[in-house]
């Protein structure tokens, strides 16, 4: 009788996943793809789509996910917080031609166009952990900090000292640990920061092994720390020595009411993650009574940005739209000089190599910067695989030699610049937690073009015919692996 109970039960579970896959809208090939796997093999192949597979962009799993940031906004909200979250006054003063991209990246619950006093562009770790560790000593009233990758070594070891310290001190420190990406680490290093008074949540947090199963694949790849309020960080840069003192990474530190929607972005992910907050939520947005942070006490290796208009964005697996990924095709398609990019990880879904193919075969500068030598033998062979279908097309390709490049931005026709945490890849785009910052301001697109070709000088550009002549076992392993690029 278990036998038949058993049977009929995986048939239903099987033609359950089926109707899913169908009625699913995603691209037709990676369907046909799944339905073949679940096909030939069945336990396998579901179980695989369960965790790789399914699609969480849908409304109802967005407000069942965020029920508690939606219900705390409707209660404590006013129209001084959400014009400052969501006014649309600043994206007027946004180019026009540039309209269309502001309207498509405050889709569904994102913050708008808003104005940073300070901007720094950080292109180096040991200044990122200078100026961090130096505001966070600094810190008066709250800390709130979401990191992908927070290490055991020392650089990591002495920020979180500091975070133990603060929390002693009387300062409200909250913590968001993305505890997938983080198993190695033993809990008791989380135990004694909680034991020192540093709230710590889990981001996922999972209710059985099912629930384990199907969220182990969507992970928080954010980077994001908001201190009293006023300072942001946010960008390539995870806490970990590879960041401090050997990676070329590119990170920002921000001040004035940009800083807000890094804070409700924070406080999103905190009270989806079942945090909750012991004070009124207008206390959390201090440029609401005017108070803001000075710039930075010393200066940086780029010129400090002032007064720029700015656009944080999140993006996640459970929003009804791929936002980065729909910003990326937007900029490609519509760029008139020139696009300049750096990624570690050049895996483009099909909309966006065919963008890239387009724009550059319509006579745009398209430019793509990636390190020579991937941190992942398997992943760099994955990069290499579109590299011929680009060349061709006329892409510009400059491989970083030396110091691994985590950097994830892009510059466009002297005005758009982009720094976040989103690497140009499946993973980023469609199943991670990411988020972006769109720079509207002709001065800062100078600063980014201009570090882009003087970088250049540290890498050898790939031609067409050379690189098609690579051995031909080198090919094979290529578009071997290419095969599970939505995987890496």
């Amino acid at each position: 009788m278990w036998h038949t109970i058993l049977v009929i039960f995986f048939t239903l579970l099987l033609l359950g996943a089926t109707l899913v896959i169908i009625s699913d809208v995603g691209d037709s090939g990676r369907k046909l793809a799944w339905l073949l796997v679940i096909t030939f093999l069945p336990v396998v192949g579901l179980l695989l789509y369960i965790i790789f597979g399914f699609n969480w962009r849908n409304e109802s799993i967005f407000r069942l996910s965020h029920k508690n940031t939606i219900d705390l906004f409707r209660e404590s909200s006013d129209d001084a917080l959400g014009n400052l979250l969501f006014g649309k006054a600043l994206s007027a003063q946004v180019r026009e031609e540039y309209a269309p991209l502001v309207r498509l990246l405050s889709r569904e619950v994102n913050p708008s166009v808003s104005k940073a006093d300070s901007v720094e562009i950080i292109i180096k770790g040991k200044r990122k952990y200078d100026l961090l560790m130096e505001d966070l000593a600094n810190a008066k009233e709250s800390i709130h900090m979401e990191y992908f990758h927070f290490g055991i070594d020392r650089g990591s070891k002495a920020i979180r000292d500091m975070l133990m310290k603060k929390a002693s001190e009387g300062v409200t420190v909250r913590f968001l640990n993305e505890n997938i990406a983080n198993l190695p680490i033993h809990p008791s290093y989380y135990n004694s920061m909680r034991k020192a008074g540093v709230q710590v949540r889990k981001f996922t947090n999972t209710r059985g092994i099912l629930t384990l199963i199907a969220m182990l694949n969507y992970r928080n790849h954010r980077k994001i720390v908001v201190i009293d309020g006023k300072i942001g960080y946010t960008g390539g840069m995870n806490i970990n020595d590879n960041y401090f003192l050997r990676w070329r990474d590119t990170h920002l530190r921000l001040t004035g009411d940009a800083v807000a929607s890094l804070q409700y972005i924070f406080l999103d992910s905190w009270l989806s993650s079942k945090g909750t907050l012991d004070t009124p939520l207008k206390d959390h947005f201090p440029m609401l009574k005017g108070l803001s942070a000075p710039p930075p006490s010393t200066e940086g290796d780029l010129p400090l940005q002032r007064d720029k208009l700015v656009q944080i964005v999140p993006d996640e697996p459970d929003v009804s739209w791929p936002v980065i990924q729909m910003s990326y095709e937007w900029v490609l398609l519509r760029a008139k000089k020139y696009v300049y990019m750096q990624t570690p990880y050049f895996i483009p879904p099909e909309p966006v190599l065919d963008a890239i193919k387009t724009a550059a075969m319509g006579g745009t500068e398209v430019c793509l910067m990636i390190s020579k030598k991937a941190d992942n033998f398997i992943v760099g062979l994955i990069n290499e695989s579109y590299y011929e279908e680009c060349l061709k097309a006329g892409v510009r390709i400059f491989l970083r030699e030396g110091a691994f490049s985590h950097a994830k931005t892009f510059v466009s026709d002297d005005y758009l610049s982009c720094i976040g945490t989103a690497n140009m890849d499946f993973r980023s785009f469609q199943l991670a937690y990411e988020v972006n910052s769109y720079i509207y301001d002709t001065e800062t697109a100078k600063v980014n073009r201009d570090l882009f070709l003087r970088e250049t000088a540290q890498c050898v550009e790939l031609s067409y015919r050379s690189w098609s002549q690579r051995p031909l076992w080198r090919k094979l392993l290529q578009h071997l692996f290419r095969l599970f690029a939505p995987l890496a």
